[in-house]
């Protein structure tokens, strides 16, 4: 995923079912280090951020107004 791209939708929950929801929007957190290990760093269920498998989420490009509204929803 580009650096740029702050949202992603998770599309597998498999193995963090108590930490993510399938189909819903995530934050994310930029982590080269992750990426370079095929993972994301993202805002889960209990607002903490942690390294889940890349192929779980499909970036998004929002709107700038639905960006900002997302953000002043997320931790």
């Amino acid at each position: 995923m580009k650096n740029e791209t702050k949202f992603a939708v998770c599309i597998s929950n498999k193995g963090y079912a108590a930490s993510l929801e399938v189909r819903k929007i995530y934050r994310l957190v930029p982590d080269k280090a992750g990426l370079k290990h095929g993972l994301v760093r993202v805002i889960d269920e209990m607002g903490e951020d942690y390294l889940f498998p890349e192929e779980y989420f499909v970036p998004l490009r929002l709107p700038q107004a639905a960006e900002r509204a997302m953000l002043r929803a997320t931790p």
